[in-house]
This record gives C-alpha cells, structure tokens and sequence, in this order.
C-alpha cells in the first residue's frame, strides 16, 4: 500500500492578545492507504489542532499555519485555493467532531444534510440522494431509517447522532476519516458500538482512518499505529503493541499507567502524572515534558530531543533516556 498523507513540520499558531500560542510545533508524520492511525494525549496536546490544519479548517484570524507541507494523495493541500480544497474536503477527507449536535443544523432534517454532501460532490438528483441517504443510515444501523430519514437532529439519542454524522461522512466514499475524540459524549456502552462500527466501515470501504483520543484505552483493539502527541509536539510514534508492551517515552508511559486494568496481572495503584502542561506561549527550551517527568536530567531542561529512532526505525521517541524507561 502507498503512502496517501505524509505531514512534514508542520506548524500552527494562535496570536492572541497574551502572544502567540505555538499550538503545534514541527508535526511530522505519514498515513498509508488503508490505515488506522491513533493521535493520543491530553487535552491540549495539540491532536485537534494537527488534525484541523491538515482538513485547513484552522479559523484565521487568530489562527495560521505557518509553515510545513501536507501531502495527500500527491498534492501539497497548503498550496490548494479555497474552491480546490473544498472538493477535497468532505469528498476525500472527511471529518467526524466530538459533538454531532454542534456539528448537525438542528432546522435541517438528516436528508437534507446527507443528501447536500452527495449532490455537491457526486451530483445526484433529489430523488437518488435521498435513496442513498437512507442506505447510509442503514448501513450505520439506524432502525426505519426510510422512515427516519425526514426526522431532526433533536429527534434522535446521542448515539444516533453521531451514526448519522458517520452516514454523512461515508456518503462520498472519502480515502481518509479523521475521527476527533466521537465517542467522547456517549456512554460506555454505545462508545463500543461506534468503535464497532467505524472499524466495520473501513473494512467495508477500504479507507484510511486517523483516531484522535485522550484514552489509551480504546485504541488497542483498532488502531495499526499510535501517534503520542504533548505541547504541540509528537514525543512517541509507535505500532500500537510496541507502544503498549514498550514504550519508549515517560509520557506515553504516564498515560498507560494510568489505565485502569480489569485483570490481576498488576495489583498497582494508578498512578496520575504529576504537574501541568506547560504554557505554549512561553514554550520551554527545552524538553516541554522535563518538569513533569521523572526521567528528567538536566539536559533535558536545556536541549529539546529529536524525535528519532529507538529499538526500530518504526519507533521513535523524543527522549534523551528513552533507553531507561521501562513499564
């Protein structure tokens, strides 16, 4: 399988009346055709951010990305004007947002938002649109969907929301699906019915996904890599059993720690990562996790690691000690 996204140092800055934030800071990485790719950190870790440059969503003003390259599918989508790149979003690359009911118009029924998306990129008919939307809400197991597909946004669950948000973005059979934390609002058991779901569809469609998370713990089972990202910054980019049976950076390490287990294998209290993130207006010199970490050494605080090979070119750490962490 080729290459379909390759991101290279890319950079995303809010100037706001305190300075400019340095949101994201020298973001690399690349997204074969077909694969699931996991974004994981806390929240201000720069994941939503990343994902919002490479759709070119980032509201200007306070926002601008100021410089680096995203290459998808050949093209440079920084150097593509307003028209070109709304062919390309929504159509290519779509977009699933934490909260359907922010990203749904409540005075529009679901047929006429889904059947707006495939007359604009696939330019079908009233009539045939329609027909498609209710495939799509059957296909993300929406009950009557042919019933349902007049209805409003307030008229369905949480969870059915976001499946019609899934309809909607599966509607142009796009190459990518960036999902930003969709299961963040719904109750566990219909968070597991949507991880079901996407992971079904992409067999399905043959597309590539990027899954941006706070938790770890829900990446396991669907993600083929896992990008670690904190202040901005990618600090660990593994294959997912790497990362969880040996990750090589204190953060990643912190955030697996502080998984819950349902087995005895370690009878271990969890552990918080201790501290704050740092302010990304006055962004440190060095490495921006050294005052949390308690790997720290004193060139840590002065000079900022690479994000470089560790025990395999496909895993990298950002870490002078890498070497020394161990779960």
């Amino acid at each position: 399988m080729g290459t379909l996204l390759d991101v290279k140092n890319l950079n995303t800055r809010f100037y706001t009346q305190d300075g400019v934030v340095n949101a994201v800071n020298d973001v690399s990485f690349t997204l074969d055709e077909g694969e699931t790719l996991a974004v994981v950190g806390e929240s201000g870790s720069g994941k939503s951010v990343t994902m919002l440059s490479v759709m070119r969503l980032i509201a200007s003003p306070p926002g601008r990305i100021t410089s680096g390259e995203i290459m998808f599918d050949g093209r440079d989508l920084l150097k593509l004007d307003d028209d070109e790149i709304r062919q390309i979003r929504g159509n290519r690359i779509a977009m699933i947002f934490q909260d359907p009911m922010t990203s749904l118009n409540p005075v529009l029924t679901i047929n006429q938002q889904i059947s707006e998306v495939l007359q604009l990129h696939l330019g079908m008919d009233k009539a045939a649109a329609k027909r498609r939307a209710i495939e799509l809400l059957e296909k993300v197991n929406i009950p009557e969907a042919a019933r349902r597909v007049d209805d409003y946004p307030h008229q369905f669950s949480g969870g059915m929301r976001q499946r019609v948000m899934i309809a909607m973005m599966l509607a142009a059979n796009p190459q990518l699906l960036i999902a930003d934390e969709p299961t963040t609002a719904l109750d566990v058991t219909i968070s597991a019915q949507i991880l079901d779901l996407v992971k079904r569809l992409k067999k399905e469609v043959g597309m590539a996904v990027i899954w941006i998370t706070h938790d770890l713990g829900v990446v396991a089972g669907m993600a083929d890599r896992v990008i670690v990202m904190y202040a901005g910054r990618i600090v660990e980019q593994a294959p997912v059993g790497e990362l969880y049976a040996s990750p090589r950076h204190p953060y990643a390490l912190g955030l697996l720690k502080s998984i819950p287990r349902l087995d005895e294998i370690r009878k271990e209290k969890l552990e918080p990562i201790e501290g704050l993130p740092p302010d990304l207006i006055n962004y440190p010199t060095g490495c921006p996790f050294a005052p949390r970490c308690p790997y720290a050494i004193q060139k840590c605080l002065e000079e900022r690691p690479p994000l470089a090979p560790t025990t395999s070119t496909k895993h990298l750490s950002a870490c002078w000690r890498w070497q020394d962490v161990k779960r």
